[in-house]
């Protein structure tokens, strides 16, 4: 008995200490999307898909929760929000070639029709997207992808 509390007394301890430690977060001055939604042309629908499920993670400017503040969640954020913007980052999107705008469509539309988009940690607390609202999406980044062909 007395290893167990000794080890629950530790482990108390590092919930205590982490709480200390705080993540670096995503957050820019302002989101900059403009160039990838005047390229990409996403309807008011899409744009608010958008905006409430992909840009937290996929732009230079994410809304934290509230328990984003509280470790090891903001780790776990953290961590989730460092690697959306390694795989795609709208605030990038002027810096992207043709070809790589081309593939990071490609991708997003692969990720969504697999379901692997958005997470399902994410949507345990956010909600997942409809039926409707994946296909309007499906749609207007197929369509987007047709601007970078050549």
């Amino acid at each position: 008995m007395k290893i167990v509390k000794k080890i629950l007394i530790l482990l108390l301890i590092a919930l205590v200490g982490i709480q200390f430690y705080r993540p670096a977060k995503n957050n820019a001055e302002y989101r900059e999307v403009a160039a990838f939604e005047q390229e990409t042309k996403p309807s008011k629908e899409v744009l608010t898909l958008l905006e409430s499920k992909c840009y937290d993670c996929h732009s230079n400017k994410s809304t934290y929760p509230w328990y984003a503040e509280v470790a090891p969640i903001s780790l776990w954020i953290g961590h989730h929000i460092e690697e959306g913007n390694e795989h795609f980052n709208v605030s990038k999107w002027e810096t992207y070639s043709d070809k790589k705008k081309d593939h990071k469509l490609e991708e997003l539309i692969e990720e969504v029709e697999e379901g692997e988009m958005p997470l399902k940690s994410y949507t345990l607390l956010h909600g997942n997207i409809t039926d409707t609202e994946k296909q309007a999406l499906l749609t207007w980044a197929q369509e987007a992808r047709k601007t970078y062909k050549h």
